[in-house]
């Protein structure tokens, strides 16, 4: 074994989950953020010799970022026109019926419907702080964005979830 895949097994393999939970939370869904990760590993491969020994967990999430940022230009650019409107937008709205809405409630899904229903800049930062238990300058790190965007945003996340979760909006 080579030495640029030991160091890229001991830097960055560790993060795997964290980049799944991640992907998983901003696609919403657990084949999509399977490629996510496979294509984010690759590309982490692929640029690790230009990694200097910064944190690896931010980097390597800000790589998941990034692909799945262009995972969603591509799918806008190869949007196709749905054969049959009606039905795509019923199925489309994903609003949840009376009925699943009360089997969910009081169940740990209620909190992850929640999560995800929060807009993604604030769900990001949601899960990067509360979940993944990153601190704030690796969340700036792994988002690109400065540290007082991050504070702001997670406040503001925390907020929007409190109002989901207790059925009040509270001026938020």
């Amino acid at each position: 074994m080579d030495e640029k895949r030991r160091r890229f097994e001991a830097l960055a393999m560790p993060h795997l989950d964290a980049a799944y939970n991640l992907a998983r939370w901003l696609t919403r869904d657990g084949a999509e953020a399977d490629d996510i990760v496979q294509e984010a590993m690759l590309r982490a491969f692929r640029s690790f010799d230009g990694f200097r020994g910064e944190a690896a967990r931010p980097w390597l999430l800000a790589i998941v970022r990034n692909c799945h940022r262009s995972a969603l230009e591509q799918k806008k650019r190869h949007a196709a026109a749905p054969l049959d409107d009606q039905n795509d937008d019923a199925v489309a709205s994903g609003d949840p019926t009376p009925e699943a809405s009360a089997i969910e409630r009081g169940d740990s899904r209620t909190l992850d419907k929640a999560i995800a229903a929060l807009p993604e800049e604030f769900r990001e930062v949601v899960i990067l702080r509360e979940l993944e238990e990153m601190s704030y300058r690796d969340i700036a790190a792994a988002t690109g964005t400065p540290i007082g965007t991050v504070m702001s945003r997670l406040a503001r996340g925390r907020a929007l979830l409190k109002a989901e979760l207790t059925g009040g909006s509270h001026g938020v």
